[in-house]
């Protein structure tokens, strides 16, 4: 039976036992860092894939540099302790990895990140999808703009940034939307809540670039790779103003967790035709191989567990 576990102060414990004091900085001020990793089940070969490993744990170390955490743990020794968390918990579907660094001081009324105990942990929960792969996202433009460098670095995983997210996630969902497209403070568009935007527009792909406020997705890398691998689609990078969005031929959204997801309409006005295009479906089917660790050339993407046959 599938075992859920969290990684916690060194070592293995159930994860209903991993807790924090109601004191802990993090919980008050948001002053942690995080990354989403997809563990992606391919029945045939007995595997859990761990898609991207290392370049996760790259820019989750690089936004605890920005908040001046210093963790114990290398990247090839947060590599291991994954990869032994997901043969323990023995999850034989798709699951969802979340490590998490953050600020364990018990302490209020501190607002500086030096003289801070850091701590880290990390869990694996079975996960689905979660925006439909297979139908086209209703979506709309978000009053809540993305929030600026300037600010909070949108390029690392800040739990305390995604409040904007979060924001603008409710009110989409609560006016009857799937999912919210967010503009920066220039009007310009900048992604979804947690998902970067793609269109389609006259053969090629066209995606905003890191300097309008985007966390720079690994999954949006991955698909612009592909893209140009295996379709010869090129993909430009530029600012895209908000009525873009309503000629695009195609549109569709990336993540860890949305995967690759069509967008069939925006602010009541349709894509294309308001179903997934031809271009998007090309690239969802090589994307699912190759995460999947079914496509020979990605394969060094993933990082594959073999899990042991359960006993009849």
């Amino acid at each position: 039976m599938p075992t859920p576990l969290c990684f916690l102060g060194g070592r293995f414990i159930p994860l209903e036992e991993a807790k924090v004091g109601v004191m802990t900085h993090a919980l008050h001020y948001g002053t942690a860092v995080f990354e989403g990793i997809r563990a992606n089940w391919n029945e045939e070969e007995g595997t859990a894939n761990i898609f991207r490993l290392r370049e996760h744990y790259q820019r989750f170390l690089s936004g605890c540099q920005l908040l001046k955490m210093k963790l114990p743990y290398s990247i090839d020794d947060l590599c291991r302790i994954t990869l032994e968390l997901v043969e323990k918990c023995d999850y034989r579907q798709d699951s969802y990895i979340r490590p998490l660094a953050f600020k364990s001081a018990q302490r209020v009324a501190n607002l500086k990140l030096q003289d801070l105990e850091d701590d880290f942990l990390v869990f694996m929960i079975p996960f689905g999808a979660y925006l439909d792969v297979n139908a086209a996202a209703r979506c709309c433009t978000s009053s809540w703009r993305r929030i600026d460098d300037t600010m909070i670095p949108p390029r690392f995983k800040i739990s305390g940034l995604y409040v904007n997210s979060v924001l603008a996630k409710t009110e989409a969902t609560l006016s009857g939307f799937d999912e919210a497209i967010m503009l920066n403070t220039d009007g310009h568009v900048s992604e979804g809540t947690g998902e970067n935007i793609f269109l389609v527009k006259g053969g090629k792909l066209v995606t905003p670039p890191a300097s309008d406020n985007i966390l720079e997705g690994i999954t949006r890398n991955t698909v612009m790779e592909i893209a140009h691998r295996e379709l010869g689609i090129a993909t430009v990078e530029r600012s895209v103003d908000r009525s873009e969005l309503y000629t695009a031929d195609e549109c569709f959204l990336t993540g860890t967790a949305a995967h690759l997801t069509p967008v069939g309409e925006i602010d009541h006005r349709p894509i294309g035709d308001g179903k997934m295009g031809a271009t998007t479906r090309q690239l969802q089917d090589l994307y699912f191989d190759a995460i999947r660790g079914k496509k020979a050339a990605y394969r060094h993407w993933c990082s594959a567990v073999s899990l042991k046959p359960v006993k009849a």
